[in-house]
C-alpha cells in the first residue's frame, strides 16, 4: 500500500487531497496544528474510504507544528511504521501577515514566520523523509506553490518572496536527486480560510479546494518529469 504524509491536512486542500488519496487506498500521515480539528479530519478521511470501499485505509493524525524539528520527525516516523513513504506533499503554509499588508508595512517577523514555515520547514521534513523517499519505487514530493511566487500581486510580497523560495528548492532539489519526482504545484485561485484570512474583503465566489485535486491525481497517475506545474491546468486536460 502506498504511504503519503501530508501537511496542513486539516481543512483545505490538504483535506481534500487526503481524502481523494484516501479513496485510492493511500496510507496516509496527516498533520495540522490544531489537534482537535486534526481528528476530525482523520475521521472523516477514513468513513470516505470506508464509503468508496477501502475500509483497510489506515490514517494516522500527527498534531503539531512543522516548524519544530520533532514534530517533523514524528511524522516520518509515523510512516516508517506504516511500511514507508511514496509521497511527501508539503502543503502547510504561513501567510505573514492577516490580512496581508504592503512591503512597506510587513513586519519582519511575519515574514521569517512565512519563510521558517514556507521554505525552512519544507527542507526540513524533505531532509529527514528522503531515507524512505529514496527506498520507494514511486518516491515523490509536491510542494505546493502559489501564482504569487511568479506574479507581482500587491500585498502578496512576503507570502509570494517565501512561495519563490520554495519553488526554487523544490527545482534542485529535481535535479539533486533524478530518482525522485519533484513537483512543485499551483493550485490556483482557491476558496479557502487561508484566501480568506489574506483579503477578508474579497467575498467572490472562488473554486473549491476539491476542483484542483484531480490536477494533482493526475500529476500521480501520469509522473511527468520532475517541475513546475498548474492543477487547474492538468484538471482541464484531464475533462
Amino acid at each position: 500500500m502506498a504511504v503519503a504524509i501530508i501537511t496542513g491536512a486539516s481543512k483545505g486542500l490538504g483535506r481534500a487531497l487526503a481524502a481523494a488519496l484516501g479513496r485510492r487506498g493511500w496510507d496516509l500521515v496527516l498533520d495540522a496544528r490544531t489537534g482537535r480539528v486534526l481528528e476530525e479530519s482523520a475521521d472523516a478521511v477514513r468513513e470516505e474510504a470506508r464509503r468508496a470501499g477501502v475500509p483497510g485505509t489506515r490514517v494516522v493524525a500527527v498534531a503539531g507544528d512543522v516548524t519544530d524539528a520533532g514534530h517533523r520527525a514524528r511524522l516520518v516516523a509515523a510512516a516508517r511504521d506504516l511500511g514507508g513513504l511514496d509521497l511527501l506533499v508539503s502543503n502547510a503554509g504561513a501567510l505573514g501577515a492577516e490580512p496581508l499588508v504592503r512591503l512597506d508595512a510587513l513586519p519582519l517577523d511575519g515574514l521569517r514566520t512565512a519563510l521558517e514555515t514556507n521554505v525552512v520547514a519544507a527542507l526540513g521534513l524533505v531532509q529527514e523523509a528522503l531515507p524512505l523517499l529514496r527506498t520507494s519505487a514511486s518516491g515523490t514530493v509536491i510542494t505546493v506553490s502559489s501564482d504569487a511566487a511568479s506574479e507581482a500581486y500587491g500585498t502578496w510580497g512576503g507570502y509570494g518572496a517565501s512561495k519563490a523560495a520554495l519553488d526554487r528548492l523544490a527545482a534542485v532539489l529535481g535535479v539533486e536527486e533524478p530518482g525522485l519526482r519533484v513537483w512543485s504545484v499551483d493550485p490556483g485561485d482557491m476558496g479557502t480560510d487561508m484566501y480568506r484570512a489574506a483579503v477578508p474583503d474579497d467575498d467572490r465566489p472562488r473554486p473549491s479546494p476539491d476542483a484542483v485535486v484531480p490536477g494533482f491525481l493526475r500529476l500521480l497517475d501520469r509522473r511527468p518529469v520532475s517541475g513546475r506545474w498548474s492543477a487547474p491546468s492538468l484538471a482541464e486536460v484531464e475533462a
